[in-house]
């Protein structure tokens, strides 16, 4: 800034709403007293009120503009004092809601989520208010899954570093010999997995998934995944049937990770069934191409339908105890990854005992809305 330059104070919302007010009365009563004291003597004359003197002057012309003038100063006295006060009313009123709101936001910003803000009687502060106790609700949702996500990863950690540090005390006290230690191997393991899941949901859902889109067959995909898997089903005698359509499907993905949603789907299938098999069909039209993955197990009930794609929401089983359908971030991050490609990813069961279908949806068409 230039120092020779005047810097003038900065006037208070408040004071300015005031001196507008003021400024507006003022501007309306000088018009009005110009335009009255001008017209309504020659008016007067005009209309024949009054005789005139030698000089052509009218005695009574004067005395009718003498009190036009004093009544129009007493007007534009009332009419001052009267903006002043309904301006000061006014900026009041206003500044009181917007003190209400700003006392709201820095309780929210101090972590009182449970704050809400009165929503004042003027519209637009009214709409403010309504989207920062929105704000609130939202940063109280997140703060709360943010807190149980701690718990589920302190949880999932649990197990097995339990599993590793007994079975590294039992090879250190001679209990268990060197050949054991494949068990905190494989224990190991599992927790790099959860670590690199974790990694990955993390940066789903802050929009930072690393994608590549490109124009891919998603037949081949399907052929590609299912080839790998059906050792798997053929230990568990189970079926997996593939239906292609008769031509490619073209889709605008990043193969890598449509090939990490659909093992995760086959691999979920493939946990919850213990007879029949599992079924794989491909449908495509003009914009979007979908895969449809049901099975003959364990079903859902109405209420696990949406929630499975929570982090770490367990489905109850039947028959397998504590291994449960669901269990982990599979299909949290499979959701993510679909609705990463404009696409989506939905479950849907008649009922326990009855199956499960999920859909994955993904777009045909190239989309540069895509984050690469």
């Amino acid at each position: 800034m230039n120092p020779g330059r005047l810097r003038l104070p900065v006037l208070s919302l408040r004071t300015r709403l005031f001196v507008s007010h003021l400024l507006v009365a003022v501007v309306g009563v000088l018009v009005t007293f110009t335009v009255v004291r001008v017209t309504a003597p020659a008016l007067f004359e005009e209309r024949g009120g009054g005789r005139r003197r030698a000089n052509g002057s009218s005695p009574l012309r004067e005395v009718v503009a003498d009190a036009v003038t004093t009544a129009l100063w007493f007007g534009v006295l009332a009419g001052v004092v009267t903006a002043a006060a309904l301006g000061l009313l006014a900026s009041r009123r206003l500044l009181r809601s917007l003190r209400s709101v700003r006392s709201g936001t820095r309780a929210i910003a101090a972590g009182d989520y449970r704050h809400r803000i009165e929503v004042p009687p003027e519209s637009e502060l009214a709409a403010v208010a309504t989207d920062v106790n929105n704000l609130a609700v939202r940063l109280a949702d997140t703060e709360a899954r943010r807190v149980r996500l701690l718990a589920e990863v302190a949880h999932e950690m649990r197990t097995p570093l339990t599993v590793i540090d007994g079975y590294a005390e039992g090879v250190l006290d001679g209990v268990f010999d060197a050949a054991e230690l494949v068990q905190i191997e494989t224990e190991v393991g599992r927790l790099r997995r959860l670590a690199d899941d974790l990694s990955t949901l993390s940066r789903a859902e802050e929009g930072r998934l690393d994608l590549h889109p490109a124009d891919v067959d998603l037949s081949d995909l399907v052929v590609q995944v299912t080839g790998r898997m059906r050792p798997q089903f053929d230990d568990a005698g189970l079926t997996l049937t593939v239906d292609p359509p008769p031509r490619a499907v073209r889709v605008w993905a990043d193969a890598d990770r449509i090939t990490q949603v659909l093992t995760n789907l086959l691999g979920n299938a493939l946990a919850a069934t213990e007879t029949g098999g599992v079924s794989l069909d491909i449908t495509a039209d003009r914009d979007i191409a979908t895969v449809t993955v049901t099975d003959t197990g364990e079903g859902l009930d109405p209420d696990d339908v949406d929630r499975i794609f929570e982090r770490f929401y367990r489905v109850p089983s039947r028959r397998r105890g504590e291994q449960n359908l669901g269990s982990g971030i599979g299909l949290t991050i499979s959701r993510r990854i679909a609705r990463a490609h404009n696409g989506d990813l939905s479950a849907d069961s008649s009922g326990r005992g009855h199956g499960a279908r999920f859909t994955l949806q993904l777009p045909t068409r190239s989309d540069h809305s895509i984050r690469r």
